[in-house]
């Protein structure tokens, strides 16, 4: 079964490009989110972590 795929992806021209660009966006969203993360103030952290509390 996974030979039948890989032939017929094999004969698609053009594929190749598909999985760089999904590496290219997951990585992206991942260096963005981290940057994110570190740069975010504190005080915006903690008073979304307490939200689900406030009831």
């Amino acid at each position: 079964m996974l030979k039948f795929v890989k032939n017929h992806l094999e004969t698609i021209t053009g594929i190749e490009i598909y999985p760089i660009i999904s590496l290219a966006i997951f990585f992206t969203f991942f260096v963005v989110l981290f940057w994110w993360v570190f740069t975010a103030k504190k005080e915006y952290i903690s008073k979304v972590s307490h939200l689900p509390l406030d009831n």
